[in-house]
């Protein structure tokens, strides 16, 4: 094998295409999209600003923002077959869920058979909008609860907690979800977004390139962590003493068992997404009149970062920002899905505009070539 061929484990550094849409530096902890920092976005711009800026590559006038939320409330709806299938399911994980329901649109979409750019793009905006619907009234359903309509004169986010709960939610949580679809909307060739952008150059429909990426997803060292930091922060106890709390997370390192939530694979300094869900976190504790998982989450992170220099990375506070509005833990993963099909759709189409398959090689490590066939009788 010659030594440009090698290979590198995971791809770590490997860079697999060009890409106008995310950019990352993570000595520096940048993260933009389309050139616009994620700190001006998640602090001035909505969820579907983002999507807007996602697909067309700027930010939209005041007339194409009401298009494409007129667009978003009108794909809200869930087809009936697609209800039916939600309510036939046998009890299973959400992303599971997620996965087999997320295909099923494909085939009641009214551009299914349509491949063409402009269908393509009507298929990620409608893709955006029943995700939602899909992840919130999955919810109501594990819980015993009966779905719940839409409001088509509600925002992305707003709506999305108010069919999960059932409750018009406040302008604290709004902004908060509205914040945390911002931040999750995309982060570059992640392995759900590069899953969809391989299945997608082989000229695969949309729907299922998506499947590729919320199978991608579903694997526990991509999405997860944050459900994993709450049944920590759970398994430690609200009332835990800060004695109690270092002890545990101490005694987790001495065993050489991961904290989730810390660390990531691009980002050498905090992650900038952090900085804003932390803030979330706060604000919904003071907000509910109860800080002390917000309280518990910084300790963790101080000791963290004094014993292992880590820095907290999106999964950590999106945890206790979550659990704070109420939303169960079996459906942080598909909440992660409700924003990153944004950017999955964004690179889908970004692929398709200039197409060509992705076909990497391997560095070959089996017996050396050639071996002798020994005939059946003489093994």
């Amino acid at each position: 094998m010659s030594a440009d061929l090698k290979a590198k484990a995971g791809l770590e550094d490997v860079v697999a295409t060009s890409s106008a849409i995310c950019y990352l530096d993570g000595d520096r902890g940048v993260l933009a999209y389309r050139g616009y920092d994620i700190h001006d976005l998640a602090r001035f711009a909505t969820f579907e600003e983002t999507c807007y800026l996602l697909w067309h590559g700027r930010l939209p006038t005041r007339a194409e923002l009401g298009d494409l939320q007129s667009q978003l409330a009108a794909a809200r709806p869930l087809p009936e077959a697609v209800l039916r299938l939600m309510k036939m399911l046998p009890v299973v994980d959400g992303m599971d869920a997620l996965r087999t329901l997320t295909s099923a649109l494909g085939h009641y979409d009214a551009d299914a058979a349509a491949s063409g750019a402009q269908a393509a793009y009507r298929k990620a905006v409608r893709l955006t909008g029943q995700m939602a619907s899909l992840v919130a009234t999955w919810g109501r359903l594990q819980e015993g609860d009966m779905p719940i309509a839409p409001d088509p004169a509600m925002g992305h986010a707003a709506n999305f907690l108010y069919m999960l709960s059932g409750q018009r939610p406040n302008p604290t949580a709004t902004r908060a979800m509205d914040v945390a679809l911002t931040l999750h909307a995309d982060h570059e060739l992640n392995a759900s977004t590069f899953a969809a952008r391989v299945a997608a150059a082989t000229l695969t429909d949309i729907h299922s390139a998506t499947v590729a990426g919320v199978a991608t997803l579903k694997g526990p060292l991509h999405g997860g962590a944050n459900a994993e930091v709450m049944k920590m922060l759970l398994e430690i106890g609200e009332d835990a003493p800060v004695d109690r709390v270092d002890a545990y997370v101490r005694g987790k390192l001495a065993r050489k068992e991961k904290i989730p939530g810390f660390g990531h694979r691009v980002y050498h300094t905090e992650d900038p997404r952090a900085t804003h869900l932390r803030q979330m976190s706060r604000e919904l504790g003071q907000k509910a009149g109860n800080t002390r998982w917000f309280d518990m989450s910084e300790r963790i992170e101080a000791t963290v970062r004094a014993e292992k220099k880590l820095s907290a990375n999106v999964d950590f506070y999106s945890a206790t920002t979550y659990y704070a509005m109420g939303i169960a833990i079996d459906l942080y993963t598909p909440i992660f899905a409700v924003s990153r099909i944004s950017g999955w759709t964004a690179h889908v189409l970004e692929q398709y505009a200039n197409n060509r398959l992705i076909r990497p090689r391997a560095d070959y490590t089996g017996p050396q070539y050639p071996q002798h066939w020994v005939p059946l009788e003489q093994r």
